[in-house]
């Protein structure tokens, strides 16, 4: 079995107006010197196989087909056996 950690951000070339929204929010707290906050999405999961490549190819999948948008995001992902 290996856990799987997924980090799903968005493209530099894209707006993020969650990370904006948040910077905003941090300036009226007189927090002033944070900039290109940046919001994204931290997922883990098990996949319940011995065989490493098995495991790679199918988080992968998983990433590229439902949980990342690959019009807007990219992902990166690490495998731990446990």
């Amino acid at each position: 079995m290996f856990k799987a950690t997924v980090i799903i951000k968005r493209r530099p070339t894209i707006l993020d107006p969650q990370g904006k929204a948040v910077e905003q929010g941090a300036k009226l707290l007189g927090i002033d010197n944070v900039s290109q906050t940046r919001i994204g999405k931290y997922i883990e999961f098990y996949v319940n196989t011995d065989d490493k490549i098995s495991a790679d190819n199918e988080v992968k999948i998983y990433c590229e087909k439902l949980l990342s948008n690959p019009i807007m995001e990219d992902f990166e992902y690490s495998l731990e056996k446990i």
